[in-house]
């Protein structure tokens, strides 16, 4: 019954804010930079794609409407730091079960949990990174601040979205360990089919694709992370409120995508024990 596990989660509410805690404590463990890798790696990124895309591919940024900024580093920054929140949930989810493999075999509890709290301790990360990219746009004269709460909110919504997917390919990893590298070729070419090194402009409006012209941006858009990236992009580059179509579509995906994962990690979840 969906309120019988609704009621479980919540009673779980204290396992998962030590499983959580847990998680942040060992994601850098005995790393001499600790939490700085949280900064270096989204930067070392940033560098190598903005060399690559603006100065060799010469790819422009659209000038911030209204803000006025013209920044690529900034620009890649607002769509590639929700990017690699997905990718990062995703990768981690698929670890949560098998890596607790002892833990589901001993005691019951809910074992969505250990996926939440992989997500959560992302989130974490993600705050801390978006913090940075608010200060540094602050420097920058773009005066992010009033649009905090809009980007909070994104911010829920985007997580809703990758806990449904990182609950999925968690329980289906532990039956088919497959997934994790079709999971990896899927995360490549998902990249590419989203704005995140190239404005959406970019994508032809129609092509013609074997004698039939399709509507390409219009089917483009149905990808998530295509708005996520505008959305993002809209409250801290543009320093403008999101369209409401694309809250709206991602508020029902990202629903949607969640009643999905629990569903799927429901099913699968009865023999977890013995598969781990």
């Amino acid at each position: 019954m969906p309120w019988v596990k609704a009621a479980e989660l919540v009673s779980s509410r204290e396992l998962m804010m030590n499983l959580t805690l847990r998680e942040l404590r060992g994601k850098y463990k005995r790393s001499v930079l600790g939490w700085t890798w949280s900064l270096l790696n989204p930067l070392a990124s940033m560098l190598i794609f903005t060399i690559v895309f603006s100065f060799f591919l010469k790819v422009k940024p659209p000038v911030g409407n209204p803000s006025g900024l013209h920044n690529f580093a900034f620009f890649l920054l607002c769509g590639m730091l929700p990017w690699n929140f997905l990718s990062n949930g995703m990768n981690g989810g698929m670890s949560a079960l098998i890596g607790n493999a002892n833990l589901i075999k001993k005691v019951y509890f809910p074992r969505e949990v250990l996926v939440a709290a992989v997500v959560a301790a992302f989130d974490v990360s993600f705050l801390i990174e978006l913090g940075v990219l608010a200060v540094a746009l602050l420097a920058f004269g773009n005066f992010v601040l009033s649009w905090i709460p809009v980007v909070l909110f994104l911010i829920v919504v985007l997580t809703v979205f990758v806990l449904g997917i990182a609950l999925m390919v968690s329980v289906m990893n532990v039956y088919f360990r497959d997934v994790q590298h079709l999971v990896g070729i899927l995360l490549m070419l998902w990249f590419y089919a989203t704005p995140i090194v190239y404005p959406l402009e970019y994508v032809p409006r129609q092509a013609n694709i074997l004698g039939q012209v399709v509507p390409l941006r219009h089917i483009y858009s149905f990808n998530p992370m295509v708005r996520f990236a505008e959305v993002f992009r809209d409250a801290m580059y543009h320093l403008r409120f999101p369209s409401w179509n694309n809250v709206l579509y991602l508020v029902v995906v990202s629903a949607i995508t969640l009643v999905v994962g629990m569903a799927v990690f429901s099913k699968l979840e009865g023999r977890l024990a013995e598969e781990l």
